[in-house]
């Protein structure tokens, strides 16, 4: 995949400003889609807008094909007559989204807004509703997942009373006609997402703004997808694992990172042709221009831990479905504009895999300094097919790991840039947008020049993530001359 010198910003929707305690699809991702244009960039890339079960994290998901409901703009509802201006309170949560405070606000609005569409009966409306209802396969599902979650007050599918687990036919019949208003909602909300992904998809597009999704390589135990569709992973008959993923100790965690997932099946889903993963990727690419493929590594091999483990360390690797995979892909979807997230323990088989499939890699500015010359996350050892950042979401902002490292570390990045102590933020930039890296992706909070309390993530933890808000107050005034210079000098602007 040949792509021309380009570069974009790490932004995910949650973390714009807006008046309710969390970022949303409306007038302030416009506005930084304008944002990035007047920067002279042409990517804005993103973090799974599928909706965060666990921790809030984006990457545990009750689906993997659903969206957000609470990145939807309820302004946009009033003006459809969905919810009138005396339902709306703005929240006041600072720089920070107080998950549990959001989700109960907007969970109330979205709710008023089902109930007065559903009332109201609007033709046209309803019968453009009908339409996405009954193009969308994996809906109802997705729906009636969550009706039921509901009804047990929010219990994992594996706690709901013996029967329901098992999903007879009958049983599924019976429960979409007791649950049929709480689905509607749950469909109404997934409508409205989609239809708004897709306005503000359009709007960026007609700018010359390509959008890069974020495909998580894993699914929650606790989702629609395992519910559903258990014969795809390796569960034993009462719908349990008995080994689950993660990773061995590394860079982010001495102990690896138990995450818990199921693993996947992958002799029963080359059964069937892959046919789960095609429905998946058809959807990532009629969402996004670009796909990020999280945990790569995994179509290679995964690390499973058993059951019950307390840590990561005691697991072991088992293959995945390696070149196969990618060959059924590439006869069903034809060439794809992917990104590999090659990070971690990669060893030379990944790197084959990812290689064969010419998918760029990803280079990490704050990993390059650890070593030699030859590290080669440094810039003079990049390849065009590659993408570089300065950290990623796992990462601490670049301010913030400066103030982390020891003086001999903060002089040998230093004398690698050739800059002054107080311009190494700045140089870290330019090295990253110098780069012979065909594109350059910067966290917005590093063009900000933020420091560690704007970190979105910290891996092997599970508090204070994900939560992090730019109020339009923290974005200078010279900004946007200032980065589209760089942008410009380094062969990186947008066309146009």
């Amino acid at each position: 995949m040949h792509i021309k010198r380009t570069c974009g910003v790490l932004l995910h929707p949650t973390s714009l400003p807006g008046p309710d305690g969390i970022g949303s699809l409306g007038s302030n991702a416009r506005l930084f889609v304008d944002l990035l244009v007047d920067m002279g960039m042409s990517i804005w890339q993103i973090l799974p807008l599928t909706p965060p079960a666990y921790g809030n994290s984006p990457y545990s998901s009750y689906s993997a094909f659903a969206g957000n409901p609470l990145l939807i703009d309820c302004e946009q509802l009033v003006k459809e007559g969905d919810l009138s201006l005396d339902n709306i309170s703005a929240i006041s949560s600072g720089n920070r989204v107080d998950f549990a405070e959001v989700s109960s606000h907007k969970e109330k609005l979205l709710r008023w807004a089902a109930h007065s569409f559903f009332e109201r009966g609007d033709a046209d409306r309803t019968k453009e509703f009908k339409t996405f209802c009954g193009a969308t396969p994996w809906l109802h599902d997705y729906a009636l997942f969550m009706a039921i979650k509901r009804k047990f007050n929010g219990a994992p599918w594996n706690l709901w009373p013996d029967e329901i687990p098992l999903g007879s036919p009958e049983l599924y019949e019976s429960l979409s006609i007791e649950l049929d208003w709480e689905i509607g909602v749950q469909k109404y909300q997934q409508w409205q997402f989609f239809r708004q992904w897709g306005d503000l998809r359009k709007y960026a597009s007609e700018r010359g703004i390509r959008i890069i999704g974020d495909l998580p390589f894993f699914v929650a135990y606790d989702s629609a997808d395992v519910w559903r569709g258990r014969k795809n992973f390796l569960l034993d008959e009462k719908g349990l694992m008995e080994g689950v993923a993660g990773v061995p100790p590394d860079y982010f965690s001495e102990n690896g990172q138990l995450w818990g997932n199921p693993l996947y099946d992958w002799d029963a889903l080359k059964q069937k042709g892959y046919a789960w993963w095609i429905d998946r990727l058809k959807q990532m690419f009629s969402m996004f221009d670009t796909v990020r493929i999280d945990h790569f590594r995994g179509f290679e091999a995964v690390w499973r831990v058993p059951a019950g483990a307390d840590t990561a360390r005691d697991g072991g690797w088992i293959p995945g479905p390696g070149a196969d995979f990618f060959e059924t892909i590439r006869a069903s979807l034809g060439t794809l504009s992917v990104i590999a997230e090659d990070l971690g323990i990669i060893t030379p088989e990944v790197e084959k895999l990812r290689d064969s499939c010419s998918f760029p890699g990803m280079k990490i500015l704050q990993f390059a300094f650890d070593s030699g010359s030859d590290n080669p996350y440094l810039p003079h050892n990049h390849t065009k097919n590659s993408v570089v950042y300065t950290g990623s979401h796992d990462n601490n902002t670049t301010p913030g790991w400066l103030c982390e490292l020891s003086p001999e570390h903060l002089d040998a990045i230093r004398e690698y840039i050739g800059c002054a102590q107080d311009e190494v933020v700045e140089g870290m930039l330019r090295l990253a947008l110098m780069s012979v890296a065909d594109q350059a992706i910067i966290p917005f909070q590093d063009l900000l020049g933020l420091g560690g309390g704007a970190r979105m993530n910290t891996p092997g933890t599970t508090e204070n993530n994900w939560e992090w808000r730019f109020s339009w107050k923290m974005v200078p005034h010279n900004l946007k001359s200032e980065i589209r210079k760089m942008v410009k000098c380094y062969g990186r602007l947008a066309s146009g």
